[in-house]
């Protein structure tokens, strides 16, 4: 009796594993672009909240995205296919890095990136927490910008992430009012330094 609840038990378990695995890679094959509002909150190592933002994106598979951050961190982010640009208002600077060398180091670059995600990511299922089932990805390569991401799943859409930095910061976000296949304006996707502001990094 004892062998036959632990086979059904672990049974139950893989199915689930699986259903939320499966959730993911659904999400992922049905998305080509998504446009949403998103709050985001960033926890030092010791669970203090240190940072606060609010704003909005949209993507584009693959590669393509931009990452509007509304006060108090004015910040935009701009994913052209080739090149990752972050412009910083305040400051009047933009970081420019390869695609390629930025894919993983923020949550924009991830969520627009390509569709063979078992290529970069280990997955395994996370349980269910806040009314959300939750996925884990490990990025195989040591060189990513954070340990680990994890991402709450409903019925229908993409609810929110966490993501783990070798430094122990935890950054969360909440998406809102997301679509999923908007029609989308390439123009988004482009982005010209302004006039007069420091550039830095892989031009």
């Amino acid at each position: 009796m004892k062998k036959i609840l632990l086979a059904a038990l672990f049974a139950i378990s893989a199915s689930v594993e699986a259903a939320a695995i499966e959730r993911f890679k659904s999400f992922v094959r049905g998305t080509q672009s998504a446009r949403a509002d998103f709050e985001q909150k960033v926890y030092d190592r010791g669970g203090k909240l240190s940072q606060e933002a609010k704003g909005s994106f949209v993507f584009q598979r693959p590669g393509l995205f931009r990452w509007v951050y509304a006060k108090p961190v004015d910040q935009l982010i701009v994913g052209d296919g080739q090149r990752v640009w972050i412009y910083d208002r305040d400051l009047n600077q933009v970081t420019v890095r390869k695609l390629s060398n930025a894919l993983g180091s923020t949550p924009a670059a991830l969520l627009a990136g390509s569709a063979d995600i078992e290529k970069a990511f280990e997955l395994s299922d996370a349980g269910a927490k806040d009314g959300l089932e939750w996925l884990e990805a490990r990025p195989r390569e040591r060189e990513a910008g954070f340990e680990r991401v994890r991402m709450g799943f409903d019925a229908e859409n993409l609810r929110a992430m966490e993501l783990l930095d070798h430094f122990g910061q935890t950054t969360r976000l909440q998406f809102s009012n997301l679509r999923r296949n908007p029609k989308v304006d390439k123009s988004e996707f482009r982005f010209e330094p302004p006039k007069g502001a420091d550039v830095l990094g892989e031009k």
